[in-house]
């Protein structure tokens, strides 16, 4: 097992500080591995997080060589040859594991921003005090703009959050975690195969949520009333001016309509399985507050705003990767994990084989079956065949 850094190094150097996990402790298992604590229903700080992987790795006892980043996987006879920067390796079968979140996903229209703005990224903000002075545009509203929304507005800073395509979510419902009815009602355990567009599936933003010991619900009402300002999407940047989407409204309704629907799901689940009485009636939450008006540009040159930061998500770096396996867009081509070339696998992509893959607790299942996979691969082959 190859790691560029630590062990846990992404959750060690590119996480802010106030992080916490979105899954309840309870949720934290792995082979042979689970939570043990006094707080399964709170959320890990990454402190926690970083001491819950490093001792999996030592229970585990496996073959990690740190501080050993690849710099290139190319195929030969018979499998494949890789390059670091501890020396060379030949394998026979490889499993690429560095995950989807391995660079920030910027848009273009990045570079059009006035040099007068400091641009960061998740990986470069820590927390509010670093930040220059002024107001701060937050360009996204998953669940990494929501919860940097909030904690910059209640430093006293100034935020204007812009709002695209998002999954909106209560942290509890019915009286118990979100995340317990995705698990109980089998919504995360639904296979990739089982999915009518897992393309759109896989490129979903993560869900408006926030683990506090609270269990507190963060969504764009809960900023709008703190003072967040919202607006549209980001569309462009033009002599100085932020340009947004007039289009709130219908993003606020789509991601209402969808997160009802879940939430009739779970009703169903509930009925059809005799555990109404074992949770809280039912309950519907006020649709998202279409603000009275929505600024559809802003000017950066005004001194308002100081900093954008750009909650855009991330995509994978496979720049050392040089196996044709790639598609126009830069995805990797894989089904279900195993990759479009002989004895190549993948684990820790959104919706691998189940819709909970990218979550800690989502990648025994997978492994599990990538590893069969990989196994009667290896059984069939030999070197040079």
């Amino acid at each position: 097992m190859l790691e560029r850094g630590e062990v846990a190094n992404s959750w060690r150097r590119e996480r802010w500080d106030s992080l916490r996990l979105l899954t309840p402790n309870w949720q934290s298992r792995l082979p042979g591995y689970r939570y043990e604590g006094a707080d399964p229903d709170g959320f890990m700080t990454m402190a926690e997080v970083i001491a819950f992987i490093s001792r999996f790795a030592a229970v585990a006892d496996a073959p990690v060589r740190t501080h050993t980043t690849v710099t290139s996987v190319k195929p030969a006879d018979g499998g494949y040859d890789v390059s670091t920067t501890n020396g060379g390796f030949r394998c026979r079968s490889l499993v690429l594991a560095s995950g989807a979140c391995n660079v920030p996903n910027v848009p273009a229209l990045q570079r059009s921003v006035p040099p007068s703005i400091e641009c960061l990224t998740p990986f470069d903000y820590r927390n509010p005090n670093r930040l220059a002075e002024g107001g701060v545009l937050v360009v996204g509203a998953s669940a990494t703009g929501v919860q940097l929304a909030d904690e910059i507005q209640r430093s006293g800073r100034r935020v204007t959050l812009s709002v695209g395509e998002h999954v909106r979510l209560p942290r509890t419902y019915r009286g118990r975690d979100v995340l317990w009815w995705m698990d109980a009602s089998g919504v995360w355990n639904q296979r990739y195969d089982e999915i009518e567009d897992l393309t759109r599936a896989r490129r979903l933003p993560s869900p408006q949520l926030v683990g506090t010991p609270e269990r507190t619900t963060l969504d764009l009402n809960v900023l709008s009333a703190a003072g967040v300002e919202l607006v549209g999407r980001l569309a462009a940047i033009r002599d100085g001016r932020a340009l947004f989407s007039g289009g709130l409204r219908n993003q606020f309704a789509l991601a209402d309509l969808k997160m009802d629907r879940l939430l009739d799901t779970f009703d169903e689940w509930a009925r059809t399985h005799a555990r109404d009485a074992d949770v809280a009636p039912s309950e519907r939450f006020e649709p998202t507050r279409v603000p009275p008006s929505s600024r559809l540009d802003l000017k950066l040159t005004s001194g308002e705003i100081r900093t954008i930061i750009w909650a855009t998500g991330f995509r994978p770096d496979y720049s050392w990767l040089d196996v044709p396996v790639l598609d126009r867009k830069g995805h990797l081509r894989h089904d279900g994990g195993v990759v479009d070339a002989p004895g190549l696998y993948a684990i820790g992509l959104p919706v691998l084989r189940r819709r909970k893959s990218t979550f800690i607790h989502g990648a025994e299942d997978d492994a599990r079956d990538v590893i069969e996979h990989l196994a009667g691969y290896l059984a069939r082959t030999t070197v040079g065949s």
